[in-house]
C-alpha cells in the first residue's frame, strides 16, 4: 500500500494511475531484507542518517519487463521518512546511469513521498525496459534529516551518496561517497515482457546473503543459481533473503529479527514464490558457544528447538503451496564458534535434514563443500578464509547442488 501524508492536491490522473497499477500482473524483480539501523559489520550511513543528500544504490534484477516500481521501507524508522525525490534506471558503470534510462518516479501521482514510522510505500509504475539479470539504478534524495535508517547492512555492493537533488545526474560524478549497504530500498517489482516461470527465495543468514563474496561482482550463491536457472531459457526469479548473523529463533540488534518471525514479510508476502530454500541455524548453534557483544542474546540452542523452528517455517510455507527445500548446514572447524558440543549440534541436524522427509527436497551443501581430509572442515578451495563462509568458487558449487528440478 503506498503511504502518502496529507497534500494540499491530488494529481491529475491519480485514480486511472491506480486503476491501472491495480489491474498490472506485479513479478518480483529484486527483493533484500530490512535491519534496524546498526554499526555492522563496516561504516555505513544507518546510524546517521540523511539531510539534503542523494544515494544511489544499484540491483541486479530477475526476468525483465517492461515496467518497474519500487517499495520503499521505513519499518525501523522512528520518524516520518520523507522522500523528496526518487528516480530509476538502468545501470551504467560505477554510479553512471545508461543515457536516455533516468525516470523520474512518482507516489499516488505525486513527487515526493512521506512514509510514517513502520510504514513502507509504493511507487507508480514507469515504463523501463529491463534485461534479465540487468542491474538498475535507483536514486532517492533526502531534503531534510531522515534520522536513523532502515536499511540491508551487508549488500556486497556499492551504494553511493552525494549533496543535494542528484537524482537526474547521469554522469553519476557527484556521487563521491561510498558504502557497502543498502538504505530504505526493500523490492524492485517488474511487470510485461515474459511470464516468470516462479519465484525461488534464498533464506538464510551470512552465506545466504553472500558474506566473503566479491564487491560487485554478483557471485553470491543465489545470484549463481540465478544464472543457472536462466541457462535453461526459462525465466524464473531468484530473490536473496539472507542477513548477515540472523538467527532462526532470536531477534538482534545486529543480525536482525528471528528467522521465524520475518518468514512472513521476506518470503511469504512476495509476489510468485514457488519455493524456498531454508538454510539457517549455523548461527544458533555457534553465537552461544561465544559471548561477543553482538552476539546478544546468546542461550544454549538445542537440536530440538531448532527442529521445532525448522517445522514452523515448513508448515507455514505449505499452507501457502509453496515448495520447502531444506539445506545442510556447513562444516566450521577452525572457526571462532566450533566446539565439539556445536559440531555434535551441526551432525545431529544435517542427518534430520537429510531423512526426516518433511522437506519438499534437499540441498546438501555440506556434502559439496566438505573437506576430502576432515567432515568437520570446510574445503580448503572453497573457503573464505575464516573457515566458515564460501569464497566464490564455493558459492558457485552451492548454487550447483541445489536440484533445479525440485523448484
Amino acid at each position: 500500500m503506498t503511504v502518502q501524508e496529507k497534500a494540499p492536491a491530488v494529481a491529475p490522473g491519480t485514480e486511472e494511475r491506480r486503476a491501472a497499477d491495480a489491474a498490472t500482473s506485479w513479478s518480483a524483480g529484486w527483493s533484500v531484507p530490512m535491519q534496524r539501523p546498526s554499526s555492522g559489520f563496516e561504516e555505513n550511513w544507518s546510524e546517521t542518517g540523511f539531510a539534503q543528500q542523494s544515494v544511489r544504490q544499484i540491483v541486479r534484477v530477475a526476468g525483465g519487463g517492461t515496467s518497474a516500481r519500487l517499495r520503499l521501507s521505513n519499518r525501523f524508522g522512528e520518524q516520518p521518512l520523507t522522500v523528496a525525490a526518487a528516480s530509476l534506471a538502468l545501470a551504467g558503470e560505477g554510479a553512471a546511469l545508461r543515457p536516455g534510462t533516468a525516470r523520474g518516479l512518482t507516489f499516488s501521482g505525486l513527487a515526493s513521498v512521506t512514509i510514517p514510522a513502520g510504514g513502507e510505500a509504493v511507487s507508480d509504475a514507469t515504463e523501463l525496459h529491463t534485461e534479465l539479470l540487468g542491474s538498475v539504478a535507483v536514486t532517492l534524495f533526502f531534503d531534510g534529516p531522515t534520522g536513523p535508517s532502515t536499511f540491508h547492512s551487508q549488500a556486497y555492493a556499492t551504494s553511493y551518496r552525494a549533496a543535494g537533488d542528484r537524482t537526474a545526474d547521469t554522469r553519476g560524478g557527484s556521487f563521491d561517497e561510498r558504502t557497502h549497504s543498502w538504505y530504505y530500498l526493500s523490492d524492485v517489482e517488474l511487470s510485461g515482457g515474459e511470464p516468470l516461470r516462479g519465484t525461488v527465495v534464498a533464506f538464510g543468514d551470512s552465506i545466504t546473503d553472500g558474506f566473503g563474496s566479491a564487491v560487485d561482482a554478483d557471485h553470491r550463491y543465489p545470484d549463481a543459481l540465478a544464472e543457472r536457472l536462466a541457462a535453461t531459457g526459462e525465466r524464473w526469479a531468484v530473490l536473496n533473503s539472507g542477513i548477515g548473523g540472523n538467527l532462526m529463533l532470536n531477534d538482534s540488534t545486529w543480525y536482525g529479527d528471528r528467522a521465524l518471525s520475518r518468514f512472513e514479510r521476506d518470503v511469504l508476502d512476495k509476489p510468485g514464490v514457488r519455493s524456498v530454500i531454508v538454510f539457517g541455524g549455523l548461527n544458533d548453534i555457534g553465537f552461544s558457544e561465544v559471548d561477543l557483544e553482538t552476539y546478544k542474546p546468546n542461550p544454549q540452542v538445542t537440536v530440538e528447538e531448532l527442529i521445532a523452528g525448522y517445522r514452523s517455517l515448513i508448515r507455514r510455507a505449505h499452507d501457502r503451496g509453496i515448495k520447502v527445500i531444506g539445506a545442510t548446514i556447513l562444516p566450521f572447524k577452525g572457526s571462532e564458534y566450533h566446539t565439539p558440543r556445536a559440531e555434535a549440534k551441526r551432525v545431529a541436524l544435517n542427518q534430520w535434514i537429510r531423512t526426516s522427509g518433511e522437506y519438499d527436497a534437499v540441498a546438501d551443501f555440506a556434502a559439496a563443500l566438505v573437506s576430502a581430509d576432515d567432515p568437520e572442515v570446510l574445503a580448503p578451495a572453497y573457503d573464505s578464509g575464516d573457515f566458515k563462509h564460501p569464497n566464490d568458487a564455493g558459492y558457485r558449487v552451492m548454487a550447483e547442488a541445489v536440484d533445479l528440478g525440485s523448484l
